[in-house]
């Protein structure tokens, strides 16, 4: 908040914004993303534009892998939260912020909520904000974690786990991408209820992460390994019950192979392809039939009735420390693009997060 003007009664302040460039094909760079600066009024419009509307000084944004599928062009529209951003607003993803006004029945000045339709910008003013949560837990726990395992990673996390896997003590399982801001949580899950879990990451550092902080019973780097149907078999000599699945392609394809009789696949991302002009086809899908695999994909706003069902298992477990978990934070607005590029390149170690402004 640099400068301000008391035009009208109405205070009026500068408002950083992250803008698309132009759409993207093939991986993002950090120039495809640009800072600007606009002017907003810190009071919700008084006629009808304004009506249930709320204002939003934005404290976190989450850097999340499908925010580069919406800098594709002419996606289609009949699904807002995936269609294409417009070149002429802030992206938008989830965030964190604390109400400034609000015409919004449900929400007052000085709520802290999270939610998926927040401006990458200083200050939101959110038209329809019934996709908001109120924040109600904040003792001892960060607010950052609502970017996080209290928000849509962990939901997703919960739900595509417990839902499509059904899994059971005992159960083998790996976790493609698994020091990210899903696959942690995945691990630490499987292992609460006594299965036998496996991760890949990309790099050293992260497959340490996973031994040694989230208690993975095994983990590989897949960029080290020249077989990745031998490095399953390495791990999995007697197959896999449960595939948890953030990268599609390559991996897919060893897994399948690998998958037992009656296996589940959880179908969350699918981050190789994502910059990929041309698809790579997926050669092993007859294994779907004759091991009888269930293989489904998951979609996390399908479930945000249950939210209470997720904290009431999830808080607990926090506050009791059976499950912990890793950010990367980055600081300001100005490093937002780099931030949310370097998701692509595996630059960031645990769940990526922009600080935007002091709680």
């Amino acid at each position: 908040m640099a400068s301000t003007d008391h035009g009208g009664g109405e205070e009026v302040i500068r408002n950083k914004q992250v803008f698309l460039n132009d759409y993207v094909s093939g991986f993002p760079e950090e120039s495809n993303l640009y800072l600007t600066t606009s002017s907003i009024k810190l009071k919700v419009p008084e006629d009808q534009s304004g009506k249930d509307a709320v204002l939003l000084k934005n404290l976190y944004l989450s850097c999340d892998p499908f925010m580069r599928g919406r800098m594709q062009r002419d996606l289609p529209p009949d699904r807002p939260e995936l269609s294409s951003y417009s070149l002429g607003s802030p992206i938008v993803g989830f965030g964190v912020g604390r109400v400034v006004d609000s015409r919004h029945s449900d929400f007052k000045k000085g709520d802290l909520v999270w939610g998926s339709t927040i401006g990458w910008e200083e200050y939101s003013l959110i038209p329809n904000p019934e996709d908001l949560f109120k924040i109600n837990h904040t003792d001892d726990i960060p607010l950052s974690y609502y970017t996080g395992i209290l928000g849509m990673p962990g939901m997703t996390a919960y739900f595509c786990f417990f839902d499509i896997g059904s899994p059971k003590e005992g159960d083998r399982v790996y976790v493609s991408a698994a020091s990210g801001a899903i696959g942690q949580l995945v691990g630490q899950f499987a292992k609460l209820i006594g299965c036998y879990v496996v991760g890949s990451a990309g790099s050293k550092e992260k497959v340490e992460l996973l031994k040694t902080k989230f208690g993975y019973d095994d983990a590989f780097n897949y960029k080290e390994e020249h077989d990745l149907d031998a490095a399953l078999k390495r791990c999995f000599p007697e197959g896999i019950d449960i595939y948890f699945d953030n990268v599609g392609g390559k991996m897919l394809d060893a897994v399948l192979v690998n998958m037992r009789l009656h296996g589940r696949i959880a179908v969350c991302g699918m981050i190789s392809q994502y910059n990929l002009e041309q698809p790579e086809s997926v050669q092993n899908l007859s294994a779907v039939f004759y091991k009888q695999i269930r293989m489904e994909g998951f979609a996390v706003y399908e479930h945000y009735h249950r939210y209470s069902k997720f904290l009431d298992f999830v808080l607990p477990c926090i506050k009791e420390g059976k499950i912990v978990y890793v950010e990367d934070i980055t600081e300001g607005l100005e490093s937002g693009p780099a931030a949310l590029v370097g998701l692509f390149s595996g630059r960031n170690v645990g769940k990526q997060v922009v600080k935007v402004a002091q709680e």
